[in-house]
């Protein structure tokens, strides 16, 4: 059996604005199992950046709320922990690679002296001719060429992609038992995207580290992904394995991602599926689904009750009352479904 490393119960966050409060995390649920990837996909909005910045305890308090719930990372509740306490575990035991590598690094600061930093700081046994080294071996871990080099070059002398890496190269200067990956591709062209993903895998491979992954695509994380939480509105509405996600979807939020992922065998004249309309208001959020005023298959009970998780298999949970006994038997829209049935043929070739 796994060891869970991390496990998330009925996470809260809220906002206070002068508008009211936005319930931005309403009751999340996951785990995370040590050397497992998890990705979360959702739309710009659904809760998936607030979730991974709450795990790191990252969220200004205020106008950020801890409203409910439990973090429990190794057996400790982030959740009850001081800020003093919190820093000795951000950057030693769990690390964040953010989105935008430029905002991330110090502009005015070599690139090799960032990542001593992390390491005199978490490796009390390093001296600083130690982490020097120790900086040029992850730099030349993460793919940059001529490290020695790189070592003494700001952050402005490196591409995106190059500064990506040294994100990571600090990410993993401590040895970090789980690393959250909020959107580290978004900024990157294709080729690097893939480039950045294939050596995530190639870390955990080598380390064991369990990873966060956190993207609106659900394309990008098809190759990476052990399991799959698909975020709405600051709700998981589908949850299990990425083989479960991708082959047999079971929410309609998931089909609408799924359908409108481009595909390099879509026809010239051939429109890509879209999710009508736009997330709700999470100040007032909507009674019943949230999901409801955009889903063509929504019932009078999706309007009036918030569905619960319900059990596709014993690793896959959807929150749609389409599974319910009782619910009339919607098969997966066409276009999705033909979507699907290529991957399976990409796999089976």
């Amino acid at each position: 059996m796994d060891e869970i490393i991390l496990e998330v119960k009925n996470l809260k966050i809220n906002f206070k604005t002068n508008a009211g409060t936005v319930q931005a995390v309403r009751g999340v649920n996951f785990t995370i199992a040590k050397g497992k990837t998890l990705a979360i996909v959702g739309e710009s909005g659904s809760g998936k950046s607030v979730t991974s910045n709450a795990l790191m305890k990252l969220i200004p308090q205020p106008p950020g709320i801890y409203a409910e719930g439990e973090i429990l990372f190794d057996g400790r509740d982030l959740v009850k922990l001081t800020e003093k306490e919190m820093t000795k575990i951000r950057g030693n035991e769990m690390a964040m690679i953010f989105q935008d590598p430029m905002t991330a690094l110090n502009p005015t600061m070599k690139v090799g002296k960032q990542i001593m930093e992390v390491i005199l700081k978490h490796k009390k046994n390093f001296s600083k001719e130690g982490a020097k080294k120790r900086a040029i071996e992850l730099l030349d871990e993460v793919g940059i060429p001529y490290p020695e080099k790189r070592f003494s070059q700001y952050p402005h002398e490196f591409s995106g992609g190059m500064r990506q890496r040294v994100v990571i190269a600090i990410a993993l200067a401590a040895d970090p038992k789980l690393l959250i990956a909020d959107e580290p591709t978004t900024a990157l062209d294709v080729t690097i995207q893939a480039q950045i993903i294939e050596l995530m895998k190639e870390i955990q491979r080598n380390s064991n580290t369990s990873i966060i992954f956190i993207t609106h695509d659900l394309g990008v994380v098809a190759n990476v992904a052990d399991y799959v939480a698909v975020m709405y509105a600051g709700q998981i509405v589908e949850y299990g394995t990425a083989n479960e996600i991708f082959y047999n979807p079971r929410h309609p939020y998931t089909w609408g991602l799924l359908g409108s992922m481009p595909d390099l065998d879509n026809k010239s004249d051939e429109l890509l599926r879209t999710i009508p309309g736009s997330p709700p208001d999470l100040i007032n959020p909507p009674k019943g689904d949230a999901f409801a005023a955009r889903n063509e298959f929504a019932m009078a009970i999706d309007y009036e009750k918030d569905s619960p998780m319900f059990e596709v298999t014993p690793t896959h949970f959807a929150k749609t009352w389409l599974l319910h006994p009782d619910a009339p038997n919607v098969p997966i829209p066409e276009e999705v479904q033909k979507r699907i049935d290529g991957y399976l043929q990409k796999g089976e070739q």
